[in-house]
């Protein structure tokens, strides 16, 4: 018999499918002009997001055949002592900051790992040459600077009852407009659970 999914994995399966499924049609979905402030401050939030597993692509092509491993606990670590400081200078949550970069964190190596596992399977398709990791976290620290300002902003929405349905589809709006394809999308997903989770983590 097999276990029950916990509540924090249900709830990725769930911003995921929700992703997935709705990502092509929000173009259609999504009212035009004033009205698409139903997606609340999370969109932002939601697209910085986005920015961060995409970038992961940029992280997987200079860490590939290289000893750099996937997992990489000391760097976690800063980044998230990192955003914690962050967070308390603005006055927001750190908390609550740390526990959604934690998801960030995991986004980035289903990323990583995918594009592996592509790569293993089809050499031909690995890059060419390795981006500089250095110039690479750069952009990933300017990101996260992004969002935690992000976080801090959209607390109000985050606590709301309201919060997954915001998230939902801030999320299947930024799935259409960057294109996102299975790999990010699902990566995107994993990325967001912790928005709406509230208490300690």
């Amino acid at each position: 018999m097999r276990p029950h999914p916990s509540p924090r994995h249900a709830l990725i399966a769930v911003l995921a499918a929700t992703v997935l499924a709705t990502g092509a049609t929000a173009a259609v979905a999504a009212p035009a002009g004033p009205a698409r402030v139903q997606h609340g401050t999370l969109r932002p939030l939601v697209d910085l997001s986005a920015q961060r597993v995409l970038v992961a692509d940029e992280v997987a092509a200079a860490k590939w055949g290289t000893d750099s491993p996937i997992d990489d606990p000391a760097r976690e670590r800063e980044v998230l002592e990192a955003v914690a400081r962050q967070a308390e200078e603005l006055g927001a949550d750190p908390v609550a900051t740390s526990r959604i970069f934690r998801d960030q964190i995991e986004a980035s190596k289903v990323v990583q790992r995918g594009l592996y596992s592509r790569w293993d399977a089809d050499p031909a398709q690995a890059p060419a040459e390795r981006p500089d990791l250095g110039r690479v976290r750069l952009e990933i620290n300017r990101i996260n600077g992004e969002l935690v300002r992000a976080i801090a902003d959209s607390a109000a929405v985050r606590e709301s009852p309201s919060c997954v349905g915001h998230l939902a589809a801030g999320a299947a709006a930024v799935v259409h407009g960057r294109h996102l394809d299975p790999l990010h999308t699902v990566a995107l997903g994993r990325s967001l659970p912790s928005v709406c989770e509230r208490g300690a983590p």
